[in-house]
């Protein structure tokens, strides 16, 4: 995922996309040679970088990647933020982003095979909170999917007891990354559960599974016994966030249960 700003919030307080606030002094500057890219969804597109030696990170952190010399950059120059949609088990790097036509993103689709990016981090607390007992609701859309994916695979891989629920939006199945590797991962994981729901009316539910229409406190609630015992994460872009927040706080979910990142101009 790439986007312009990003409102992480750092143990339950906002902070902005980039590196924390009061950091010492700057992280590792890592190369990582571009191994592969493909087509996840309509439009967005993974690229996968060999793992640095070394280079260690929470699932759900995102770094700074940096292209070699773009000849004519656009208004971000040649750096932007990417959560790593990979999980620390796998073995490569891999990030997610609708392609657009900006420079930063021209150039990333042209990257060849084998050459060296630059990679700083990790950076981010948008991370799985420790209490296993608090069940994870993930409520996300489009792209912001990127860091509920690196959780969920981490969660499988390392048998994690927490309990896991991921709504996530989109206006059709062909607009929604990683959509069939989430119901792969429903049979893997027995903690973990799976809910699609796409908007456009047209299309409905995926193949007769999942929600139609926008995420709401009662599609939420009909997969609860209690929301208000949830530690509740929300990535997306920023509207979607912002009436994910709202929906929660009036269902009586307290800001100090939701955790939120918002996506802008990826």
């Amino acid at each position: 995922m790439i986007c312009a700003m990003r409102n992480v919030w750092n143990n339950m307080l906002a902070q902005p996309h980039g590196k924390p606030r009061g950091s010492g002094s700057p992280m590792a500057m890592y190369d990582a040679a571009l191994v592969k890219q493909e087509e996840i969804a309509e439009g967005t597109r993974a690229f996968y970088f060999e793992k640095p030696a070394g280079f260690a990170f929470k699932a759900g952190q995102f770094i700074e990647l940096t292209l070699p010399g773009i000849s004519e950059p656009d208004a971000g120059g040649n750096t932007r933020p990417f959560t790593l949609a990979s999980a620390p088990e796998e073995e490569l790097l891999m990030v997610a982003t609708r392609m657009r036509q900006s420079a930063f993103k021209r150039a990333l689709g042209a990257l060849p095979l084998g050459s060296k990016a630059k990679i700083e981090g990790p950076f981010g607390s948008f991370t799985l909170h420790n209490d296993a007992k608090k069940p994870a609701v993930f409520l996300m859309g489009g792209i912001g999917i990127t860091p509920a994916r690196s959780i969920a695979v981490h969660a499988a891989r390392a048998k994690l007891p927490h309990r896991i629920f991921l709504f996530y939006s989109n206006r059709r199945p062909e607009d929604a990354a990683f959509l069939e590797e989430f119901f792969l991962l429903e049979k893997e994981n027995p903690n973990f559960r799976f809910i699609p729901t796409m908007t456009d009316k047209e299309y409905g539910a995926h193949a007769g599974e999942g929600e139609r229409g926008y995420i709401t406190a009662e599609m939420v609630k009909k997969y609860l016994s209690d929301i208000h015992a949830p530690i509740f994460y929300s990535a997306g872009p920023q509207a979607m966030v912002a009436a994910m927040r709202e929906m929660l706080n009036r269902a009586g979910v307290d800001d100090d249960f939701i955790r939120a990142e918002e996506f802008s101009g990826y």
